[in-house]
């Protein structure tokens, strides 16, 4: 495992990228039951994810949970616009998502908002006060709109290796 031509990528074997595939599938598993899947020996699986979480392919495992099962039913894709975009008052608006417990993704986007955030939240009255919180309050924040999903047809964490 290296870094490919300067590009940051990591270069994977054939290993690797049964590893991978298989964590991203069920992170849970054994070392054993991972080995056994992916037809290693256990030293050697251990040994790989070991680098592979060194070397920062692997950042974190974590458990997926059903948001409707903890109350938290409405997801709204919010795109952000800023007054001022130095790189300052972008670094700030990240920041501040980053503190942002209704904030599960923020992305820096071209053409058209500033930034894109994925939030989930419990209702209405919850969005309106995570809004308040995160985008009124913030005297850089120009425009917000927001779109509220009616329906996931799919969801999915895993990166094809």
């Amino acid at each position: 495992m290296k870094e490919k031509n300067g590009t940051g990528a990591t270069a994977l074997d054939d290993v690797d990228r049964r590893i991978l595939d298989q964590l991203q599938r069920d992170s849970s598993l054994t070392n054993q039951e991972l080995a056994v899947r992916v037809h290693v020996s256990p030293p050697t699986c251990l040994r790989r994810v070991r680098r592979l979480v060194q070397t920062g392919v692997i950042v974190r495992q974590v458990a997926l949970v059903d948001p409707a099962r903890l109350g938290a039913s409405l997801t709204a894709i919010v795109e952000v616009t800023l007054d001022v975009q130095t790189a300052e008052q972008m670094s700030a608006f990240e920041d501040a998502m980053r503190h942002e417990a209704a904030a599960l993704q923020c992305y820096r986007v071209s053409t058209g908002p500033d930034f894109v955030v994925i939030a989930q939240v419990r209702d209405m009255p919850a969005y309106h006060a995570m809004v308040h919180r995160a985008f009124t309050a913030q005297a850089n924040v120009r425009n917000v709109r927001t779109f509220f999903s009616v329906h996931r047809s799919k969801f999915e964490t895993r990166v094809a290796v």
